[in-house]
């Protein structure tokens, strides 16, 4: 649901009534993850997806039955469903939809309207939802904020608000979105709810050290993921905003003295395109000791292994350098900008989803990686500088 939050919350703030479909769990090689979602307004306008059409249709319906007669649902989908609703995922994997009715009276409503707002305004919050479980706890919800402090609740045992906000709050720490399990009055033990927990975090960081053409490129591919970009280079005619239009943050200053103050985190990655000692050394030796998801530095592979002996040479450890991915990027046979940006892209979705890096055609590898805890259903460097 917080996926689709800026559009959802201009319906809620003009008083529509609208349903949600929001995928709860997924097995086998459903499209979409937890967290996706579809929403209907009375008009029957849709935004979103949950499967990326496989059932879209079927799904549209259940919304509209939702808004007339204000059930909450969860419902499955997949090669093995044999109720009304088994219209089939053409990948041949399985979701579960829970549909939520968002109506002017609705007591979920003022909760899940605070949600989409801070998540609207690029706040971070997590909300939760009883995906299964008895009828009444289903029409509504919790919300946690990063301070710890929650608001809403289900209505029945105090235990469980508290239970569930302290999950919920781990949750929204580690940026995910899934499920859990819990008895009805807040402990591990006892009927079993399930509970669905979406948490809207704000961007991650891409940080492009290096204003050369090449940076342009990734830039642009950078924003279409969905990175908060920042171009630094220590040379001030070369990082401009006119040679970055589309960067959302351009830092003139010497690399590793921007990097030792900025703030990262276990979602940022660091794309080194200076390809120069001067700048990569020391630079380089702070990046790898950071907790932040990619590393990675352009240059040849005389490049590279030159500059592996500088790293060593300033007290870089073996395992240090093995978190760097140079040179960078999968090998595409890039050589423009534009593809050169695509290999790099390439590389942090493969390191971030937990792919081979390799081609589909004849491969026996899931084309879908769970590469976190977010699935509940089923089992499931080359260089280009």
């Amino acid at each position: 649901m917080l996926d689709i939050a800026e559009e959802l919350n201009r319906w809620v703030e003009q008083g529509r009534d609208v349903a949600v479909a929001t995928v709860v769990a997924v097995g086998g090689s459903a499209p979409r993850q937890p967290g996706a979602a579809l929403a209907v307004d009375g008009e029957g306008t849709a935004i979103g997806s949950v499967s990326g059409g496989c059932v879209e249709g079927a799904v549209y319906d259940l919304c509209r039955q939702a808004l007339e007669d204000g059930e909450t649902v969860l419902e499955r989908f997949g090669y093995s469903d044999e109720d009304a609703f088994a219209v089939g995922l053409t990948c041949g994997g399985v979701i579960d939809i829970l549909v939520t009715p968002v109506r002017a009276d609705s007591p979920v409503r003022p909760v899940l309207a605070a949600a989409l707002a801070a998540a609207a305004r690029g706040e971070a919050a997590a909300v939760a939802r009883i995906a299964s479980g008895p009828a009444e706890l289903k029409g509504r919800a919790l919300l946690v904020r990063p301070d710890g402090t929650w608001e809403g609740g289900f209505g029945a045992h105090p235990e469980l608000d508290r239970t569930v906000a302290a999950e919920t709050s781990a949750f929204l720490d580690a940026g995910r979105t899934g499920t859990l399990e819990i008895g009805e009055q807040g402990s591990r033990c006892g009927a079993p709810l399930t509970v669905l927990v979406e948490s809207s975090v704000p961007p991650p960081r891409m940080i492009v050290f290096g204003a050369i053409d090449f940076a342009s490129a990734l830039v642009r591919v950078g924003k279409f993921l969905g990175y908060h970009v920042t171009v630094c280079d220590a040379r001030p005619v070369f990082a401009t905003r006119t040679r970055f239009p589309e960067a959302d943050e351009i830092v003139v200053e010497w690399p590793h003295r921007y990097l030792e103050r900025t703030e990262v985190d276990g979602r940022t990655v660091l794309c080194v395109l200076t390809h120069d000692a001067k700048f990569d050394v020391p630079l380089l030796k702070l990046a790898l000791r950071l907790p932040v998801a990619y590393v990675g530095a352009m240059g040849s592979r005389r490049t590279h292994l030159d500059r592996n002996e500088r790293l060593r040479e300033v007290g870089v450890s073996d395992l240090e350098l093995a978190r760097l991915h140079s040179p960078i990027g999968l090998d595409l046979g890039a050589r423009t900008p534009e593809e050169t940006a695509l290999s790099i892209a390439a590389e942090i979705v493969a390191a971030r989803r937990g792919g081979s890096g390799l081609s589909l055609t004849g491969a026996h590898t899931p084309i879908h990686h769970d590469a976190g805890p977010t699935a509940r259903l089923g089992s499931a460097h080359s260089g280009a500088a």
